[in-house]
């Protein structure tokens, strides 16, 4: 640690007004490792002081060798930050850092008024923080004038470009003078980040507080294996359990957030939520209660992963599993702040063990595997707390207090006061919850049989499985890849504990482990199959043997059981009725009830009748496929003379040489005092067509057409 002899004498005032007696890590490296005037690319675990670390920073620039600033005019420096609540906590940290070198600062975020925004940049500020979108759109309209800047800072720079914000960046960077300082704070430093530096820096010092092999020192990993449905009864016991002064929740969307908001609520915890849907106001007042107390539960998503500083925050709940190394760093990041230790805890359940333990191992996190606290633990938590409550020993210098305890002690015996006490107590605590005890097998993320990470165990070869069937066959697109996660949600058990499945036309045939069965068979009997339309029951087959598949799925032909997976047609009727000798024959026969390959007119082929058809002719007419009727062979009748019944022929059309001239109409028609004109082309021109007496009558698809204009015009007007 360093003492504050080489900061500026405004800022070391208003560190030493706030407590501070030592500089962190990265708020020394900031001072002494780099030159006043150099661009800065900086790392730092989150709650290391980042904010000040930049401050300090900004100090030789804006400041030089004065000890206050003069009025304001165009800011002079300008800090970026991705989210509302973070940009509002820099502002207000940069405000008490600069009050005695009597900077102005002025805010710029999305949410708020942009007319007061703009008529306190017409006052004039020194320093500006906003947030991407805010600022751009004040440059865009003039409100913001960067011709004066000296320094940019872009606070969570790799939250920025996750965010999409990369264009309205580089906007912000290309409009700022080129011969401006640009420090450049994160957690981490991944490659887009480094490109961003290469392009907008010039011969940045990199400075790096972040140790890659040793997690934050200050922050204690525990992870609960839990029921998927019992979820959040064990967020409630964990919260039961730390009595934690504050604590922040993590979901991953926001309708996760309103339902266990309404949840914990309901249970009397004093919370409020966070989430994008809210507005900057309701996002305000959420921060605020925090900060001040009134609440002491905050259920959000990641947008107060970044930055949000909430002071006396010992406990990080993971209600969902974070996405990645970083979401898990910046989410954890929100506890075991300057120094103060905090505790993290991860809901994981049972079939999401092996994505949680990947991501735990990829951001070099060292996590104690336990299971969830269940009611008897809460309850004998709440009875230590009880006995060594601070309350008990304090010493009463009221003299009203110990007034009325004498007067209590003089009207019920000590028993009957301290039972009162402790009644009083647990009324105003909420009930825990009831959560199933985790096996051995849970707990190390191994299936049963499983020694050293070596299974046993060999895949559908259960010598007492039970099994089970599950509604949804191949007509309904089942796939294995997400039938055995369904699978695994429904009855609490690992993929392990699942033998083979078989898929069916219509549904699905899958074993579960012998020991685990019976746990199995109750949960769907209970919870049924947490499935919309799915349904899950138990088959009446154990020792492994496999059960019949369904009626559909039998037979011979292409797949079927023993067949392959995805059945053959349908059998005949008649091969389950009876023995072969009363079986009875049906040769196949095509549309017209003859069979294949039979002379039309033969009926000997026919197979027996099928009922008596519905009649198309008159009483007296056979049906078409009546053995009454036969087909007529017309030409032989024609030939051997068939009376009434032949037709006559048509007479043979002429060759095209014995065929009479073409009459020429025009001729006939000629227009009489026209000597010496052709017929049918008076005088050389086109042919002669008489008109008819009276007005041409138009035809009904002439009548009221619309034009080419019009047409066009119709067109486009749609």
């Amino acid at each position: 640690m360093t003492d504050l002899n080489n900061v500026a004498p405004a800022l070391a005032a208003a560190l030493a007004n706030r407590g501070y007696k030592s500089l962190t890590p990265v708020q020394a490296a900031v001072l002494n490792d780099a030159p006043p005037e150099a661009d800065l690319l900086v790392s730092a675990q989150t709650g290391s002081g980042k904010t000040v670390a930049f401050g300090l920073a900004l100090a030789p620039t804006i400041l030089g060798d004065a000890e206050r600033l003069g009025p304001a005019g165009a800011p002079i420096a300008l800090a970026i930050a991705p989210t509302r609540e973070l940009a509002l906590q820099v502002k207000d940290e940069l405000s008490w850092l600069y009050a005695d070198a009597n900077a102005q600062t002025v805010s710029c975020v999305g949410g708020m008024d942009p007319r007061t925004e703009r008529r306190n940049l017409e006052r004039g500020a020194h320093i500006v923080v906003g947030t991407p979108g805010r600022l751009r759109d004040h440059i865009e309209r003039g409100a913001l004038d960067l011709s004066e800047l000296r320094a940019v800072v872009m606070d969570e720079a790799d939250e920025m470009l996750d965010m999409g914000f990369r264009e309205d960046l580089e906007f912000i960077l290309d409009a700022a003078p080129a011969t401006r300082r640009t420090l450049m704070f994160s957690a981490t430093v991944p490659k887009p980040i480094a490109d961003l530096a290469r392009r907008f820096q010039k011969d940045a010092v990199r400075l790096s507080t972040v140790s890659a092999h040793e997690q934050h020192g200050d922050i204690d990993y525990v992870a609960h294996p839990v029921a998927p449905n019992e979820r959040e009864n064990a967020i409630i016991n964990v919260l039961r359990q730390h009595e934690a002064e504050k604590a922040i929740l993590f979901c991953s969307t926001r309708e996760a957030v309103k339902r266990l908001t309404s949840r914990l609520a309901n249970r009397g915890f004093s919370i409020v939520s966070l989430s994008g849907e809210l507005s900057q106001e309701q996002r305000s007042a959420a921060l605020t209660a925090m900060k001040n107390g009134s609440a002491r539960v905050c259920v959000a998503t990641d947008v107060a992963a970044r930055g949000i500083d909430l002071p006396n925050l010992d406990l990080v709940i993971h209600a969902d599993l974070p996405t990645g190394k970083a979401a898990l760093l910046h989410r954890s990041g929100r506890t075991g702040r300057a120094g103060r230790k905090g505790t993290c805890v991860l809901m994981v359940p049972y079939p999401r063990r092996r994505a949680a333990e990947r991501t735990l191992q990829f951001a070099g996190v060292k996590v104690t595997w336990a299971p969830a606290p269940t009611a008897d633990d809460i309850r004998a938590k709440d009875r230590e707390r009880l006995l060594a409550d601070p309350s008990l020993t304090a010493e009463m210098e009221e003299e009203e207090e110990l007034a009325i305890a004498r007067e209590l002690l003089e009207k019920y015996d000590a028993e009957r006061i301290a039972a009162a006490f402790v009644k009083l107590r647990q009324s105003r605590l909420p009930a825990p919850e009831d959560v199933s005890e985790a096996s051995e097998d849970n707990i190390r993320g191994r299936g049963p049989g499983e020694q050293g990470g070596r299974s046993a165990e060999i895949r559908g070869k259960f010598e007492d499985g039970v099994w089970f069937r599950l509604s949804l066959g191949h007509k309904h697109r089942a796939d294995p890849r997400w039938l055995l996660p369904m699978i695994c949600r429904a009855g609490h058990v690992t993929k392990k504990e699942v033998g083979a499945i078989k898929i069916f036309q219509n549904e699905t045939r899958f074993e579960i482990e012998g020991a685990h069965g019976e746990r199995y068979a109750e949960v769907i009997r209970r919870d049924g199959s947490g499935e919309e339309n799915v349904t899950i029951t138990v088959l009446d087959a154990r020792g492994g043997k496999v059960p019949p598949p369904p009626f559909e799925d039998r037979g011979g032909g292409r797949g079927g059981f023993g067949g392959g997976p995805r059945g053959g047609a349908r059998p005949r009727r008649d091969a389950y009725e009876g023995g072969s000798e009363d079986r009875i024959e049906r040769p196949r026969s095509n549309d017209r009830g003859f069979d294949r390959g039979a002379p039309r007119g033969d009926f000997s082929a026919r197979g027996p009748a099928k009922g008596p058809k519905r009649r198309r002719f008159g009483d007296d007419e056979p049906a078409p496929n009546h053995p009454a009727f036969e087909p007529l062979d017309m030409k032989a009748l024609a030939r051997d003379g068939g009376g009434d019944t032949v037709r006559s022929e048509r007479p043979a059309r002429p060759r095209k040489d014995e065929r009479p001239a073409r009459r020429d109409w025009n001729a006939d028609k000629a227009p009489e005092g026209r000597e010496g004109a052709k017929p049918g082309k008076p005088d050389g021109k086109k042919p002669f067509k008489a008109k008819a007496d009276g007005p041409k009558k138009k035809g009904p698809n002439k009548k009221n057409k619309p034009t080419r204009s019009e047409r066009k015009a119709t067109k486009a007007s749609f």
